[in-house]
């Protein structure tokens, strides 16, 4: 510890609040979110498995208002998680450091998972 120097102890009190703030606080979620898919999935193959009866019990679940809502969030969760990843892996070997291109690829990844979702729920609807 160093004498004489007064440090915050808390972050909040050091930084201020930029975009790539709360874009890492929704790559977090996103992931929650999906793995929380993971367990609907498993779900509907063990429905899937245990026979038509059981499967057409998922079957009509799954076709309800809400779930297909949460399958929107899902589907937003996906392309945002994967969009994401693919800005870090740039950054992994060095490209987008700039400020400008900081921001730029974070509202890139929310516009790329905005009409990726809207895209793909337009075609599940159909």
């Amino acid at each position: 510890m160093m004498d004489g120097v007064e440090r915050p102890l808390s972050p909040h009190m050091v930084y201020r609040w930029q975009v790539t703030n709360s874009l890492s606080i929704v790559h977090r979620a996103t992931g929650v979110f999906l793995s929380l898919g993971i367990l609907v999935l498993v779900a509907w193959l063990m429905a899937l498995a245990s026979g038509p009866q059981a499967y057409q019990n998922a079957q009509q679940l799954f076709a309800s208002t809400w779930f297909k809502l949460a399958l929107v969030g899902w589907t937003f969760c996906f392309f945002y998680h994967m969009a994401n990843g693919i800005r870090h892996l740039f950054w992994d070997v060095g490209a987008g450091f700039e400020s400008g291109q900081i921001r730029a690829s974070g509202w890139s990844v929310v516009a790329v998972a905005v009409v990726a979702t809207g895209a793909y729920s337009y075609l599940l609807i159909i």
